[in-house]
């Protein structure tokens, strides 16, 4: 079954249990504009070509390994495009006051993925010096950059006065370093300040940050103390109010109820004199993983936070909108990047389970072995072959949790195979590590069949190049 246009996997026939000859289908019947990245399991630009090689932006999958190798993330830049512009649009679209989209790059910081989002209008998140850095290098504008973090060093807050960024202020210590390192600049610094709101959703306990116990933000019974601080410190401007609900989120509800606990905030630090008019509703859209995943799509999240917003104003009585902003992440990148592996050893154990070896794993991806996370995978070299195998897919790494996939449902594999995991855009890089100093893989930008390196591969001096070997113990 071979397809000759860009389309995605259907939700009723991709990777059923069923193994009775099912193959990997690629259609679609709706136009690319329409289609949701975050709702796809395969880059909105994937396609099976002739030869049964999966193709992402134009480029042959199997090709792509023969030429940069494996493991490989394959970035598609359509695809991190359109999710930009979902955002973009759907925030003109729904919400008649000013607003801005910003790029929770901790979902993956690099100077090419930067540079797309800037180019696409959106601002970016950052919660370190290096992603600040990293962002002003791609020409993210200072203006379009917030500073997060629940422990930035005095360093980093000296770094982001010197930027002309928004600080996201996270606690008192900060709050009071600020103060402090402001006295003597010509003009206020523009911070925004993160409570929690008190609002839990259902996803791992680990990514909910919007409940009363988290590391993260004031308590709101501290906001009177806050605003007052702020209202006697003449070097700190507080333009906004800031809240995240946590990650991987389907529900809509919690976005319902959001804008109605910011917009009362809002009005309280109104009563201090201080000049809020940007309320930030941090992120957490979730993504397609598997078949069974049922995420809004980006232009419904919008239109529910945003309508919500307006009602909460309009509840409230206030004259005028303020500025929306929101950090999406894994709902901007996470879909439109697979992960390509070679395949190597098996083990058969009867009765039991079948494993398959690729040459990475937790190190390249630790998100299973972190959060249970659940992905699904295709043999990119034979797309129509029957799904006709139950396997679990081993990395190689000494841990016996270094699994990528448990009971995975794939085409019969055989060492050299191009095995690729979909939806490794999120938390995939930025996460990785060197366990058994292992190289992390290349990135690869693909378009209109194209294949940049974004990221080049470490190599062995790469890993080993801070190690400082004492005189004593010279050979």
């Amino acid at each position: 079954m071979v397809a000759t246009s860009p389309t995605a996997f259907p939700t009723e026939t991709y990777n059923s249990p069923d193994t009775s000859g099912l193959r990997y289908v690629i259609t679609s019947d709706r136009p690319l504009s329409e289609r949701s990245p975050n709702q796809e399991l395969l880059p909105i630009s994937a396609r099976v070509n002739e030869a049964d090689h999966l193709e992402v932006g134009g480029c042959d999958v199997v090709e792509l390994v023969q030429r940069f190798g494996s493991p490989l993330y394959i970035l598609d830049e359509q695809g991190l495009r359109s999710a930009c512009r979902h955002y973009r649009e759907a925030l003109a679209q729904h919400y008649p006051g000013e607003a801005l989209a910003v790029f929770a790059s901790k979902a993956w910081s690099c100077q090419a993925v930067a540079a797309i989002v800037a180019s696409e209008g959106l601002g970016t998140d950052v919660v370190s010096g290096c992603e600040l850095q990293t962002s002003l290098i791609a020409g993210v504008s200072p203006d379009r950059i917030v500073f997060h973090g629940n422990n930035k060093s005095r360093v980093e807050l000296e770094q982001a006065i010197a930027a002309g960024v928004t600080v996201i202020v996270d606690n008192w210590l900060e709050l009071e370093t600020l103060a402090s390192l402001t006295v003597d600049l010509p003009e206020p610094l523009p911070v925004m300040v993160r409570f929690t709101p008190g609002i839990e959703c259902h996803t791992h306990e680990y990514i909910q940050t919007g409940h009363i116990d988290s590391k993260f933000g004031f308590d709101p019974d501290r906001m009177g103390a806050v605003f007052e601080f702020l209202s006697k410190t003449p070097s700190l401007t507080c333009t906004g109010l800031h809240a995240h609900i946590g990650s991987q989120i389907f529900e809509t509800q919690p976005h319902v109820d959001l804008p109605q606990v910011m917009v009362g905030w809002l009005k309280l630090a109104r009563e201090y004199g201080l000049p809020v008019n940007t309320l930030n509703v941090g992120g957490g859209l979730g993504i397609r993983y598997t078949e069974h995943d049922d995420p809004p799509s980006i232009d419904a999240w919008v239109k529910t936070v945003a309508t919500s917003m307006q009602a909460a104003c309009q509840a409230a009585g206030l004259d005028e909108l303020p500025r929306l902003m929101c950090e999406p992440g894994r709902s901007l990148i996470g879909s439109s990047c697979i992960t390509a592996y070679t395949v190597g050893s098996q083990k058969d154990i009867p009765g039991m389970r079948h494993y398959i070896t690729v040459d990475g794993g937790m190190s390249d991806n630790p998100r299973p072995i972190t959060y249970q996370s659940v992905y699904r995978a295709a043999i990119a070299n034979k797309m129509s072959a029957p799904a006709t195998e139950t396997v679990t897919i081993a990395g190689k790494h000494c841990e016996s949790g270094d699994v990528v996939i448990k009971d995975a449902q794939i085409a019969s594999t055989q060492p050299g195979d191009i095995l690729i995991v979909m939806a490794t855009g999120a938390y995939n890089y930025s996460m990785a590590s060197n366990y058994n100093r292992i190289a992390r893989p290349a990135a690869i930008l693909v378009s209109d069949g194209e294949a940049n390196v974004i990221i080049a591969r470490e190599t062995n001096e790469d890993l080993m190049r801070f190690d400082r070997l004492p005189t004593r113990l010279q050979a």
